[in-house]
């Protein structure tokens, strides 16, 4: 006889577990969020604090800097110290990070509440995925979570662009980072109260304190040397010195990372090749990604002359195209398909997207050049991200899975700023020389615009070449996608 069960007589802790990934969906909806929402409102920035064109780019890459260099730390700490604790600090410090970032009236100020914003960030995210994987051992109710969770990272950096266009022009761009008062204050009290701690370790086991701060040292110097780069000079000895000093600040993170008995990142398990391989997809799919985010936003309001609003909106087809693949339709490609199959065609999509991008100019209409673009992006990265992590995480063993998912992590936020900052630098460089030449600005800020697309186009298609020589979909891949038939026909018997 088949009982069926009500959601008044499920156990009390199977609904605390999906209403702690709620808890944690949102405090991951807040990060993805807070990377998207200020590339609308960068011109109104720009203009009230008086950014130059070279340091805007540090509004958002002192965020991403600080993310990328703090999420392997983050994880370990999770274990050392608890991962309730380590998620709650984050929260709090995002959070007043935030109230900061929207007090402020100076660019120094703003570019440091950014980058302790990327702290708190880090603090969070890096413990998410090992909270999702304790409270849903099973593997078909961890699918559903993750599910869940892979929405939320989709479509939050699409509804961050919206909600910057509606904030910036209705109140003003100090409202973008107000906005994460409530939901970080919300998150929490609902913390506090639902997520349950893990059993910690202690500190008595030595924490690699020393190669976080190289690792963090050396991404720092490298996007300095790039950000720079268009005031100094490609081959000048300020450019060069300072890219020298990121090489050898990641030889020494290396160096110790193969000598020390707890390193945070242990290198062995670099050997991984769909680990290694779809993380540098994904980080190639990220730099072109960003670098579109944020030269469209300034194409549509410098070149354009779209307000905030405006601009929000005119990336609504590559939200929504997201958000409907995120719903199932990327998933079911994949049982169909295979993973590697679905990343190549959304690969292919994603690089067609910024081909049609880099072809605008200053006399562009929004249909069809603008709306296609973004719509071919959209589709092009829904049906990109979700198979490329499901190659990489599928030969890792359980037990590193949250050290495998943060490299997968660190790799693409630390990528996607150098890449933001080099292809943003080249673009800048390339519209003040048409300048020089004597074109109108306008149409010489175009110019610069469409190589930029051009280059984010170059690295989707690195992306592709990585995908089809490096990569291959693996067997436990093909398992995750294709549930055992046993579980299938256990579910429905449930049911």
């Amino acid at each position: 006889m088949k009982i069926h069960r009500s959601l008044y007589e499920t156990p009390v802790s199977d609904r605390r577990r999906w209403l702690t990934l709620v808890v944690v969906c949102f405090g991951q909806l807040m990060i993805m969020v807070d990377a998207t929402i200020v590339n609308v409102a960068l011109p109104a920035i720009q203009r009230d604090l008086h950014f130059t064109p070279a340091t805007l780019t540090w509004v958002v890459n002192a965020y991403l800097i600080t993310y990328g260099s703090f999420l392997l730390l983050a994880g370990r700490a999770g274990d050392l110290l608890g991962r309730k604790r380590v998620f709650l600090a984050g929260v709090v410090v995002f959070t007043v990070a935030s109230v900061l970032s929207g007090l402020t009236t100076d660019e120094v100020m703003l570019i440091a509440a950014r980058a302790l914003q990327g702290l708190g960030a880090a603090l969070s995210a890096g413990v998410i995925i090992a909270l999702i994987v304790t409270d849903f051992p099973k593997p078909h109710e961890r699918a559903q979570a993750m599910s869940i969770f892979t929405l939320v990272i989709a479509g939050g950096g699409s509804f961050g662009l919206l909600a910057g266009g509606l904030l910036t022009q209705m109140i003003n761009w100090h409202w973008i980072f107000f906005i994460n008062l409530p939901i970080g204050l919300a998150t929490l009290i609902l913390g506090w109260w639902l997520i349950r701690e893990n059993n910690t370790q202690g500190l008595g086991r030595d924490v690699d304190i020393a190669g976080s701060i190289l690792v963090s040292a050396a991404m720092m110097v490298g996007v300095y040397a790039i950000v720079t780069a268009s005031d100094n000079g490609w081959a000048s000895v300020h450019t060069l010195g300072f890219g020298a000093g990121s090489l050898l600040l990641l030889v020494a993170f290396v160096a110790l990372e193969a000598r020390i008995k707890n390193p945070i990142m242990p290198l062995r398990i670099l050997r991984l090749r769909s680990l290694t391989g779809a993380s540098s997809a994904r980080a190639l799919l990220a730099s072109g990604g960003f670098t579109a985010y944020f030269l469209g936003a300034l194409y549509m309001q410098h070149v354009k002359g779209y307000d905030a609003i405006g601009t929000g909106l005119a990336f609504l087809p590559q939200t929504v195209a997201l958000g409907i693949l995120s719903l199932g339709i990327t998933a079911r490609l994949m049982r169909s398909f295979g993973p590697r199959a679905v990343a190549i065609s959304g690969l292919l999509t994603f690089a067609a997207g910024m081909v049609v991008l880099s072809s605008l100019d200053a006399h562009s209409a929004y249909f069809p050049g603008i709306f296609g673009g973004y719509l071919l992006f959209g589709i092009g990265a829904g049906m990109s991200f979700m198979p490329l992590i499901t190659i990489a995480m599928a030969e890792v063993p359980a037990a590193e899975a949250g050290l495998a998912s943060g490299i997968a992590n660190v790799t693409m936020q630390v990528t996607a700023a150098m890449g933001l900052a080099a292809l943003s630098t080249i673009a800048t460089d390339h519209a003040k020389a048409l300048v020089a030449q004597g074109q109108p600005l306008a149409t010489a800020l175009a110019g610069g615009y469409q190589l930029g697309f051009m280059l984010a186009a170059g690295c989707i298609a690195l992306a592709l070449v990585v995908v089809l020589v490096v990569l291959r979909a693996p067997a436990a891949a093909v398992r995750q996608i294709h549930p055992r038939p046993e579980l299938s026909a256990a579910e429905a018997e449930a049911a």
